[in-house]
């Protein structure tokens, strides 16, 4: 017995430790931790509903009010970037700087998933009880719980890891089977962190530059039939990636913020009333094919409608107005500039606007300076243009008459004076306002549609075209040439960016320079190279030029040697001094004839040197894109992908950024090559 009695006293601390350890994590496992709520709103995408999370920014400022006015009637927060305000109490987020439907907010803890595998919040009201049962659960260590939905469908928690909804059948069998067993079992999670879903970040607080992009023809602006709104989106979501590679230390120094760039929608106002009159002279036949000419290719011709344009840039102008106002509201420690973006049409609206802008305060007082009065100046510029046009005998008459310029453009209604600027004929515009809106040159305006431009309330910094057609229309209306020294009144820059195979898009710089043939600035890649089938395209033209220049240097230097070996030697060696001259125009020759080897750097850098004038300051206006490589197959198969390519392009949006911030003497943390 005494022998047997240490035993249970040697295992018994090994139970006891074990058994503790049970204990432990049974008291672990029973430990209930509340869930941690997202917020999310509803979004209908291709006739189904999805829930979008907000960003994480955003879902905490959400709680926050939330927890912190349950007493408050009513509670506006704003939300991305101050563009879409929330309604706690009603559950609602409304558009604040343009018309959309308001979409459905949801306090989010518990989901299930979908059809087409996306997890869908359950209502905030289930969603408690579903966290009332789950903490029973945990807390006693019961599981297999039922709970039936509003709905009638069935959710059953097995374990903390497998929970499931099913789905009842809408049509019961003859053996009177229960949900459970006719629905298909989905996954059931808790808490956001638990499903596959991307949650932004958020956007900076600090907004540095404020941006209004003007569409094209038609309603939808990509090849995925998307408005203008989604395309803006993308092209935002697009720029704060670019600023978070490539201005990472003026991030970290709190330089910057980001760009804010904001829709200006035209398309919906103009074909308010215009549809209704459409449809009746529309044929019955191709419906769908008509319907979308009426919607978009129209565009064009109603622009070029003095009836309708006024309506267009009327639109166009009065929206920029009040979108700058109704932003200056929201943000009124906003310092930084505006700048306009067009896309297509967009741009010409926009340039047209813009050539019509009146000058400064100084030049508006000064309007001599801009326009003759009358008197003897006024008669001195009319006998001008009179000897001008060779009719000298008949300035007698206008002198008696009193008819000076400002009443001869008067009397005429339309330009009648026309002078030579550089070798090439230029008209004044028929609105006397166009007349001192546009004091350097007045060449751009000539053949515009007859309409009252409006005046905006700002003066955009810098003018952004996207696969424009702005040279093709000053074209058509019959202007050959921009003079050098014409800027648009108000506005310093202006770029031109065009992907190579867009349809639509015109290059500007051959109107301004038209005598010397020159390609545009290829827009370096975002990564700071050039895309890999260009650089080859290049290598390989580069090695045939070497091995042609190689090859007909050799063939040259060894005819010259078989001539010289086959002259009599006396001839050959008469003299030393003649063998040495021989020898030094042999390596002369030789030289001259690796000239042509060595790269041709003055070529490369001959774009840079060519003054474009001062339509952008003295800098490049035409800006060509990369194409992809599976884009240079087949030219024409991309051609319309070019054109609506610019949304989601990083080359183009990092342009824009850095001549933004070069304005403020910020720069990229390294230069592209």
């Amino acid at each position: 017995m005494s022998a047997a009695e240490p035993q249970p006293t040697e295992v018994s601390p090994s139970l006891n430790s074990s058994s503790s350890f049970e204990a432990a994590e049974t008291d672990t496992a029973n430990k209930y931790e509340p869930v941690s709520p997202h917020w999310f709103y509803c979004k209908e995408a291709d006739s189904r509903e999805r829930w979008i999370p907000f960003s994480g920014q955003d879902s905490e400022k959400l709680e926050h009010f939330y927890q912190s006015s349950k007493d408050c009637e009513e509670l506006v927060v704003p939300t991305e970037g101050g563009r879409y305000d929330v309604h706690l109490k009603k559950r609602l987020r409304c558009a604040v700087y343009w018309e959309e439907e308001d979409s459905e907010v949801r306090r989010c803890t518990w989901f299930y998933k979908g059809e087409d595998n996306k997890y869908i919040p359950y209502s905030e009201s289930f969603s408690e009880e579903l966290e009332e049962t789950y903490m029973i659960c945990v807390t006693l260590d019961e599981w297999k719980r039922k709970l039936e939905s509003p709905s009638r469908e069935i959710i059953i928690l097995h374990n903390p890891k497998l929970m499931v909804h099913y789905h009842p059948v809408a049509v019961s069998d003859d053996w009177g089977a229960s949900p459970t067993e006719q629905g298909r079992p989905r996954t059931v999670k808790r808490g956001v962190e638990n499903i596959s879903v991307e949650i932004p970040s958020g956007e900076p607080l600090q907004i540095d530059h404020l941006v209004f992009v003007v569409h094209g023809i038609g309603p939808a602006c990509d090849i995925r039939f998307r408005s203008l709104v989604q395309c803006v989106d993308d092209f935002r979501s697009v720029s704060l990636s670019m600023l978070q590679a490539h201005f990472k230390k003026a991030q970290e120094q709190q330089q910057i913020g980001r760009v804010e760039f904001l829709p200006v929608n035209w398309h919906s106002t103009l074909h308010t009333g215009v549809d209704v009159e459409l449809e009746r002279i529309t044929l019955p036949s191709i419906n769908r094919l008509r319907h979308f000419i009426n919607d978009t290719i129209l565009d064009v011709f109603f622009y070029n409608s003095s009836t309708y344009c006024q309506t267009i840039v009327d639109t166009v102008a009065s929206e920029m107005n009040r979108l700058y106002l109704l932003f200056l509201q929201r943000n009124p420690d906003f310092k930084g500039g505006v700048s306009i973006a067009g896309h297509s049409l967009g741009s010409l609206i926009l340039f047209d606007l813009l050539t019509n802008q009146k000058c400064t305060t100084e030049r508006e007082d000064n309007k001599g300076s801009c326009m003759p009065a009358s008197g003897e100046e006024g008669l001195g510029s009319v006998k001008d243009i009179l000897k001008e046009l060779e009719l000298s005998e008949y300035y007698s008459v206008f002198e008696r008459e009193h008819v000076d310029r400002e009443a001869l453009d008067a009397k005429k209604g339309r330009p009648a004076t026309a002078w030579e600027d550089g070798g090439v004929k230029q008209e004044a515009p028929a609105n006397p306002t166009n007349v001192k809106s546009n004091c350097q040159c007045l060449d751009v305006v000539t053949g515009q549609v007859s309409a009252d431009y409006p005046q905006l309330i700002y003066k955009p910094q810098i003018f952004f075209a996207f696969g424009s057609p702005i040279g093709m229309f000053l074209t058509v209306r019959g202007i050959k040439r921009i003079d050098p020294t014409y800027s648009l009144p108000t506005c310093k820059g202006f770029f031109h960016i065009f992907h190579p195979f867009d349809p639509v898009a015109y290059r500007i710089e051959p109107l301004i320079v038209p005598d010397v043939e020159f390609e545009p600035m290829l827009l370096p890649h975002h990564k700071g190279r050039k895309r890999m089938h260009l650089e080859l395209k290049e290598g390989l033209t580069r090695m045939s030029t070497d091995i042609k220049n190689n090859l007909l240097g050799s063939l040259r230097i060894a005819w010259q040697s078989f001539t010289r070996v086959s002259m009599p030697a006396v001839e050959a060696g008469a003299t030393g001094d003649a063998a040495q001259e021989s020898e030094t125009e042999t390596s002369s020759e030789k030289q001259t004839d690796e000239k042509p080897e060595e790269p041709a750097i003055p070529v490369r850098e001959e774009p840079t040197l060519i003054n474009v004038g001062m339509l952008n300051g003295g800098h490049r206006i035409d800006y060509v894109l990369q194409e992809k490589p599976i884009e240079s197959f087949n030219e024409y198969l991309f051609a319309l992908q070019g054109h609506l390519c610019y949304w989601v392009s990083e080359d183009t949006a990092l342009l824009l950024l850095k001549e933004i911030y070069q304005t403020q003497g910020i720069s990229l943390d390294q230069p592209l090559l």
